[in-house]
């Protein structure tokens, strides 16, 4: 099931909007892969950025997910496909059916809210090896809005180029 796309109410409190504008680019995620077959979804489209797929994407943006609330926020340890060889290996998804990577992205993106939730906006990361750390949770909001919202136009495109689709919002 695609999660509402919802915006925030314009007199939600900053943490509501926070979140909301978050959840509904998570959203926009999931609704861009609505009906995509497995094939078209490991399909590069882009010559120069072969790991740039709708599938490769989605599992990228489980891994941010994970990594900015989990490791850099909590402090919890560095381990998962973004901090492994090669580079992009977080991309690296063939064979991995689309309902399967968007289950998992779900599912991290609701740790991330049940982190989010139990914490302040003005609490900083936590683990030692990442300067990032520095950030506030509020920081991490807004870059995770913006890396989610980015990746969504990414998918607009490809998506356009997979079948046709368009659709904002």
């Amino acid at each position: 099931m695609i999660p509402p796309r919802v915006r925030p109410p314009f007199e939600a409190d900053e943490r509501s909007q926070l979140v909301g504008w978050l959840d509904m680019q998570r959203a926009i995620i999931h609704w861009k892969c609505d009906g995509l077959s497995d094939s078209d979804a490991h399909r590069s489209v882009l010559p120069t950025s072969p790991l740039m797929t709708m599938a490769g994407i989605v599992s990228h943006m489980r891994w941010v997910e994970q990594t900015w609330f989990e490791v850099v926020l909590l402090g919890r340890p560095a381990e998962g496909p973004q901090f492994q060889e090669p580079e992009d290996a977080d991309m690296m998804v063939h064979g991995v059916p689309l309902a399967k990577l968007l289950d998992e992205y779900g599912r991290q993106c609701a740790t991330s809210n049940e982190i989010i939730a139990a914490r302040s906006l003005d609490e900083v990361g936590a683990h030692p090896d990442f300067r990032v750390s520095a950030a506030s949770l509020r920081w991490i909001l807004m870059h995770m809005i913006e890396e989610t919202a980015r990746h969504a136009g990414h998918m607009d495109t490809i998506r356009e180029l997979l079948d046709g689709s368009k659709g904002y919002y």
